[in-house]
């Protein structure tokens, strides 16, 4: 009795296999933004589900944000608040910090998309809020144990370019709490969509300002009168932009006027002789 022959796949293109099965299924899910505020870091993930928590609180001052499949990446989670109580009962809870759990992550799904047949459909955010803004840390870990120290944002899982994208328009340093939600609700709305309701997203906080444990879930009354604050910067905001245009269109005509009236047979203004700076650095 002969053996069907499956055919030869080199290794790396199961790699690319596993690494194309992994985006399809994350990109399917709904984006998350993590961002830095003026008092601590943001999470904002849309999200209906009342059960089903994208974001959770690692230890304390340490979050954690995930897209993908929820029994993985809620696997990952239990995995890193088990390696947080540990390493904090037994030695101190300072030695608990975000980048030894981006390493622990990294680890675990590293091994598992080399050595497993499935690869994990998940993507992390570990952030780290610190005693000043300068020493917040937010690390993105992909599916294949690879980890990004993120520099004041990070975006993950459905179409994270496009969120990202939106995102850096409106993000500054030291926002108020209103106006990062209302710029992380931005980049989350397509352009021309309405706004998701309280009910439906997921907000929490990093608070460097609270005692002990520094996560804040923001819900009912809380979050709702956070949506009006945001909700209200956002109109302050248009007609300051629309001001802004307004003055920068008129500037462009007043420079077209006087350039209309200048004296006729007059040559415009060159610049100064000598060679042309191309740029090239020869």
């Amino acid at each position: 009795m002969s053996i069907p022959f499956g055919g030869y796949a080199s290794p790396e293109q199961i790699m690319r296999d596993r690494a194309e099965y992994a985006r399809k299924g994350i990109a399917r899910g709904r984006s998350v933004v993590v961002m830095q505020y003026a008092d601590g870091i943001l999470f904002v993930a849309p999200n209906p589900s009342k059960a089903l928590h994208k974001i959770s609180e690692i230890y304390d001052r340490i979050g954690f944000a995930a897209v993908g499949r929820y029994n993985e990446f809620e696997s990952l989670r239990l995995a890193g608040i088990r390696y947080a109580d540990i390493n904090g009962y037994t030695f101190n809870r300072t030695d608990v910090t975000g980048r030894g759990l981006a390493n622990l992550y990294a680890q675990h799904l590293g091994m598992i998309f080399t050595e497993s047949i499935k690869s994990f459909e998940v993507e992390i955010v570990v952030a780290e809020v610190g005693e000043a803004p300068e020493d917040d840390q937010i690390y993105r870990i992909t599916f294949d144990g690879s980890v990004f120290d993120e520099q004041g944002m990070a975006v993950i899982g459905g179409q994270a370019e496009a969120v990202g994208g939106r995102l850096k328009e409106r993000y500054r340093e030291g926002l108020p709490l209103p106006q990062a939600l209302d710029a992380a609700l931005s980049a989350l709305t397509e352009p021309g969509g309405e706004r998701p309701p309280a009910t439906q997203i997921e907000v929490a906080v990093l608070d460097r300002s609270r005692e002990h444990r520094k996560f804040l879930r923001l819900t009912g009354p809380r979050l709702e009168k956070l949506l009006e604050a945001a909700k209200e910067s956002q109109e302050s905001a248009k007609p300051a932009a629309e001001a802004q245009t307004e003055q920068g269109n008129g500037e462009q005509a007043q420079g077209e006027r006087a350039q209309g009236e200048q004296a006729p047979g007059t040559a415009p203004p060159i610049a100064p002789e000598g060679d042309i700076d191309t740029g090239s650095g020869e």
